[in-house]
């Protein structure tokens, strides 16, 4: 082992194996000198994109600083200011940091070539005491500030988009951090949180506003991992992150691999007593590195020789937004499931968007969103709508859905003028655990009802009401070998396409007196993940699409509806900051039309249930999408 030394007080340079204790030939070295000894403040980061290494920094007694990299001060914004991230925006750099006299987050634009501050923007005073903030950027350009408080609360903001900063941040979530946690980073390019818990250890979260709230640990302190005091400040790298523990004045390497961090190093830090600040550049040489020591307020900087691999990028998919949304669904937890589209067939501008709440009843929604009516007639989990049934001597359009409350089929007869639903019968199944439902109705004018079980059991019923009174008539029975859901059926090709959950998509002869042979449509993998939920048709004069729902990774599959069934790619639906709308995630049930609803519904419109609602947290809710937008963001013909 060699330790290089430096003049006066600061050096560093040892490498332990975490694998074996032994000593590595070729360990990275990290040699540290004081940098701008005059300057006195409490956090300090690299300008992003700067080619001359200015820096920022933040201070209770002389405000946010732009500094050169002498650490002369080039741009003073008065005030008193602890912790700053940034992020570049093209010749602008976009700067978050907090206000300690008004105790609140801020966001200003900087221009470094002009030297001029934009106008501060703030978030509200807050319920608690904020440790600690960073940005983060999505691939759809929207910035978000995260805030790190006391006793475990954290909270995601939409702050700006591009090089804009909002007037009016938006809170997107609460997020249930750590009780010791001080500071975050993000690595925007593979959208992970990072957090700090001083006495455990550091902790991923995902940062996508959509995602789960998960969190993975990348190292814990003795006895259970490497860190031998404290967690403190992080400073990440694309594939790697650099960390403190600083009652130990020791620093931490990690190479990202896959869902988990290997440790790398563990460098001391001799002469410095309580390093807490850290920021990383990376350069020809290697990573320069700033450090605070909070003993005595110097800093230092040096060069560390590391350079952790990059992690693949998985493919950014393209994002489209919703136009409106449903009310919330009257029930908490996983409640909203499946959505219907009724066509209104003589204005299809006054059309009804159904979905079924799952704890609850079928609810009937305008074009706006609008709840119009609620029937809380049991646990209904999917729904479809087909036109033109004979009900007595009424003809009627007809909702069917499954109901888990009694395993049966609910029916509601639509008014073909008003819209208005009432329930119509129900038909009893002998499933033991219904899921799942479709309508098929060819040529001929005849309704099939056909429903599934969680044991992969389908049920085919032929429809039909003489007398005014709705039966139905078990014609085929055919079963999967696991846990089926969506279905869907081309009524003009007289096929059925249904989906496996942790198998993929199959196609089968919808008509009752055929035999029911599958056929692979396609197979859960790298485009289509586990679980398959909603399958929906789009149908028009020029083309037939596909629709599934992709739930593994929050993702929505577009295929030719005739074989081969051809991809035509995969779009996510993200938030509509304009609007106030956001992204939809875990989506169950899904449904599409092609017909011109009139205004952003001329190409027809996508209602897609949203498992989490955000900004603001809601219970559950439907997304209404313009198929404008997907016809745009795939490209289709």
């Amino acid at each position: 082992m060699s330790i290089s030394f430096l003049p006066k007080r600061h050096v560093l340079a040892a490498l332990i194996c975490l694998t074996t204790g032994q000593v590595l030939a070729a360990a990275p070295t990290l040699s540290l000198k004081p940098w701008a000894p005059n300057l006195s403040v409490d956090a300090v980061a690299f300008l992003p994109a700067s080619p001359d290494g200015e820096r920022l920094a933040a201070s209770e007694r002389d405000g946010l600083l732009l500094l050169d990299a002498q650490g002369k001060e080039q741009l003073r914004l008065k005030g008193s200011f602890n912790g700053v991230d940034s992020r570049a925006a093209g010749q602008q750099v976009l700067v978050a940091s907090l206000d300690n006299n008004r105790q609140q987050a801020l966001l200003v634009s900087l221009d470094p070539r002009k030297r001029t501050w934009g106008q501060p923007v703030y978030l509200p005073p807050r319920d608690y005491p904020v440790n600690g903030l960073c940005l983060y950027r999505d691939d759809a350009s929207n910035l978000f500030l995260f805030l790190v408080g006391e006793e475990g609360k954290g909270e995601q903001w939409l702050v700006g988009n591009g090089a804009t900063l909002n007037s009016q941040p938006q809170r997107v979530r609460g997020l249930p951090l750590p009780p010791s946690a001080t500071d975050c980073q993000v690595d925007d390019g593979v959208n992970q949180l990072l957090v700090n818990e001083e006495n455990v250890g550091w902790w991923a979260y995902p940062a996508h506003p959509e995602a789960d709230v998960t969190r993975s640990p990348v190292a814990m302190r003795e006895p259970f991992g490497e860190i031998k005091k404290t967690a403190g400040a992080m400073a990440l790298v694309p594939g790697g992150i650099v960390a403190l523990d600083p009652k130990a004045a020791q620093l931490h390497l990690y190479q990202h691999q896959g869902e988990r961090w290997s440790a790398q190093a563990i460098l001391a830090l001799p002469g410095l007593n309580e390093p807490e600040s850290l920021a990383l550049r990376p350069t020809d040489k290697g990573l320069q590195i700033l450090l605070r020591d909070d003993d005595d307020g110097r800093l230092y900087q040096g060069v560390l020789d590391w350079q952790p691999t990059p992690m693949p990028l998985t493919p950014v998919l393209p994002s489209v937004k919703a136009l409106s949304q449903s009310d919330p669904v009257g029930r908490q937890g996983d409640a909203a499931d499946d959505p219907a589209i009724w066509i209104h067939p003589q204005q299809p501008s006054l059309s009804r968007v159904l979905g079924t709440n799952k704890k609850q009843g079928l609810l009937a929604y305008d074009l706006q969103g609008k709840l119009l009516q609620d029937l809380p007639v049991g646990r209904l989990n999917n729904v479809d709508v087909r036109p033109n049934f004979k009900l007595g001597q009424q003809t009627v359009d007809l909702a069917v859905a499954s109901n888990r409350d009694r395993n049966s089929l609910s029916l509601f007869s639509i008014d073909r003028h008003s819209g208005e639903l009432r329930e119509a019968g129900e038909i009893p199944t002998p499933l033991k655990d219904i899921y799942g439902i479709c309508l098929f109705q060819p040529a001929s004018g005849e309704l099939y009802a056909i429903a599934n079980d969680k044991d992969g059991t389908f049920l085919q019923y032929r429809l039909n009401a003489p007398n005014g009174t709705v039966h139905g008539e078990l014609v085929r029975q055919f079963k999967v070998d696991s846990q089926p859901e969506g279905c869907v059926a081309d009524d003009q090709r007289q096929r059925l396409f249904l989906g496996e959950e942790d198998v993929g998509v199959w196609a089968v002869d919808a008509r009752a007196d055929q035999p029911a042979t599958l056929s692979s449509v396609i197979k859960v993998g790298p485009q289509l993940q586990a679980d398959v939920e909603g399958l929906a048709l789009y149908q028009s004069a020029a083309h037939d699409y596909l629709v599934i729902s992709s739930q593994g990774n929050d993702s929505y599959l577009v295929l030719d509806a005739e074989p081969p069934f051809a991809s035509r790619g995969a779009f996510r639906v993200g938030l509509n900051a304009e609007l106030g709308i956001d992204g939809a995630a875990e989506t169950d049930g899904l449904e599409v039309t092609s017909v011109n609803l009139g205004g952003p519904w001329s190409q027809g419109m996508l209602v897609v249930q949203d498992g989490r609602k955000r900004m603001p947290e809601q219970t559950q809710n439907f997304k209404f999408v313009p198929w404008a937008e997907v016809t745009q963001a795939l490209k289709l013909p």
